[in-house]
Formats: C-alpha cells, sequence, structure tokens
C-alpha cells in the first residue's frame, strides 16, 4: 500500500509532530486539533491517525485509519466499516501498565492498607494478618495481550488466574480459559475479576445482574471499557456483598458526571481513565512501524479484525 498524505488529529499533536520529525519520516503531514478537523480533510489524506476523536468522520475516502490507543470502538462499535480501509490500533505497553495497576489495588486490598490507614487515624493499635497472592484466585475476562500480560504479571507472583473469553481457547498463564457464552461455576470462587474485555456487541453490559449475583464479597477491577458494565447492577452487586469493592478506571460516560452515584459510594475506588495511557513516544514507535509494515506489505499484529470488533 502506498502511503504519501498523513493526517494526525490529537490533543498532542505538537508533540507527535516532534516525535515524527525526529523519525524523519519522508511523508506530506498534517498535524492538528480535533476542533480544526473537517471532513473534507480527508479527500486529501491516504491515512488518519487520531487517538480517540468526538465525532464520526467519512474514513471511506482514506486507504487507512491507525488508532493511537489500543481501543478502536470509537471506530467500529455498531457502526458500518468500509471493508477496503485498513484499521490498525496501538500496541505497546498497555498490558504491562494494566498488570501493574491491577497488582496494585490487588495488595492494597490483601495488606489492608485502607484499614491500618483508618486505625492510624484513630491511633488503634490492632494488628490483621495480610493475606498472600498465592491464595487468591482471579478471573481476567479477555485473554487478548492485555488480559494475557495481567495474567502472566499475577501467575508469576503465584496468583491462580483463570480466564474468560469469546472464544473459550486456552492460553499461557491461565490455569483454565472458559467461553463467555458458557456457564462460569469459577466465578463462585473468585476472589477478584478483572475486566480486561474490548466493547463489542457481545460485551455490551455482559457485567449485568447475572453475573454479579455470581460472586461472592469479590473485588471487581474495570480496566476494559465502562459500556461493558450495567451500573445498577453493580452498585446492588456493591449494596449486597456479591462485590466487596470495585476499582473503576473506565466508564461509559467520560468524565463520569459528578452527579454519578459511583463517587460517593464508599466501596468503590474511581481512577481517571489511566491505567493504560498511550505515551506520545509509545505511540510514534507503534505508528512508524506500522507505516512501514503497510508500505511493505508485511504482516499486522495490530489489524483489527473488522468483524469481531477488536
Amino acid at each position: 500500500m502506498n502511503i504519501e498524505n498523513i493526517l494526525v488529529v490529537s490533543p498532542k499533536y505538537r508533540e507527535l509532530q516532534e516525535l515524527i520529525e525526529q523519525n524523519q519520516v519522508d511523508k506530506n503531514f498534517r498535524f492538528l486539533p480535533e476542533e480544526e478537523m473537517k471532513d473534507e480533510l480527508l479527500e486529501w489524506a491516504d491515512a488518519f491517525v487520531a487517538f480517540n476523536t468526538k465525532q464520526d468522520y467519512d474514513y471511506s475516502k482514506v486507504k487507512w485509519v491507525h488508532s493511537l490507543g489500543a481501543g478502536v470502538d470509537r471506530y467500529v462499535f455498531k457502526k458500518q466499516w468500509d471493508e477496503n480501509v485498513l484499521l490498525t490500533r496501538t500496541i505497546c505497553s498497555f498490558g504491562q501498565r494494566i498488570g501493574e495497576f491491577c497488582l496494585s489495588y490487588l495488595l492494597m486490598d490483601l495488606q489492608y492498607h485502607v484499614q491500618f490507614r483508618k486505625q492510624m487515624e484513630q491511633k488503634n493499635w490492632q494488628p490483621i494478618t495480610p493475606k498472600l497472592l498465592s491464595d487468591q484466585k482471579v478471573v481476567i475476562f479477555g485473554t487478548g495481550e492485555i488480559g494475557q500480560k495481567t495474567a502472566e504479571i499475577l501467575s508469576n507472583l503465584s496468583v491462580q488466574v483463570f480466564g474468560v473469553s469469546l472464544s473459550g481457547k486456552e492460553k499461557e498463564y491461565f490455569q483454565a480459559v472458559y467461553s463467555v457464552d458458557q456457564e462460569l461455576p469459577i466465578l463462585q470462587n473468585a476472589d477478584y475479576v478483572i475486566n480486561t474485555l474490548p466493547l463489542t456487541e457481545k460485551t455490551e453490559r455482559l457485567f449485568d445482574e447475572t453475573i454479579f449475583h455470581q460472586l461472592s464479597n469479590a473485588g471487581f477491577i474495570n480496566v476494559g471499557r465502562g459500556a461493558s458494565v450495567d451500573e445498577d447492577a453493580l452498585l446492588k452487586a456493591l449494596n449486597t456483598q456479591h462485590v466487596r469493592f470495585a476499582v473503576l478506571d473506565v466508564f461509559k460516560e467520560e468524565p463520569l458526571p459528578t452527579e454519578n452515584p459511583l463517587w460517593t459510594h464508599p466501596s468503590v475506588l474511581i481512577t481517571p481513565h489511566i491505567s493504560a495511557v498511550t505515551t506520545p513516544v509509545e505511540a510514534v514507535e507503534c505508528f512508524v512501524e506500522t507505516l512501514r509494515n503497510v508500505e511493505e506489505n508485511k504482516p499486522l499484529r495490530n489489524q483489527v479484525d473488522i468483524v469481531k470488533g477488536f
């Protein structure tokens, strides 16, 4: 595929421009924030590069669209995609970042950080024995690159890790992998459930009352997509002790509206979609590598399967 004109749209367009120029990419570029983006610019471009646009554009005008993030639901979820347009996504340290993010909250819980902070404020000397990672059962929904890296990090610390995926195929670092369509008895004994799934029509509101009702005092961490969780069902599960606490990094609506009851729930911890930040350096590295592979017709490990949606 021959690519000459590339349109880059991002709030960090100046940083991206500087980094791409340092890589001496010999192409015609236009860098701009989305406020200056117009659909007619796509008539000039061969390729469109962006993170998470606020509007939809006519991507059929270009040959290739590259997402600066891991998720591509903004482009394909409940939308028609021109099969003649190549869609790729960014692959970088997301798995490592998310794995460490999840591990930090497991350790916070197992080591009673919150409880000891409260006791310190009360000047209350009350020993509590921390729990071991090796005694914990974790179920990770999503066994792709991010889920598998998270499983690797946890299993290397002797955590018992089980997976749930759309295919149910066995993967390394999981003791067993279940299909999302089958019965999931493993949930009854899960200490923690982690969601890393992309947003597709199959995963939208997947975590509903049926799923949460199977849990028993488990911790829930969502680093996948907010729209995969039924928030009312989660709140009900928190109030009935099916879910003991929830760490939520992603939401259907972001920023999370101030009136949303999740903000004030005592068993919820909210982070502002930071579990897997795309740094400009990593974004450019992946883009440059993908551009090279596209032009040389090499296999693309980051090509999106439009049918699957990821």
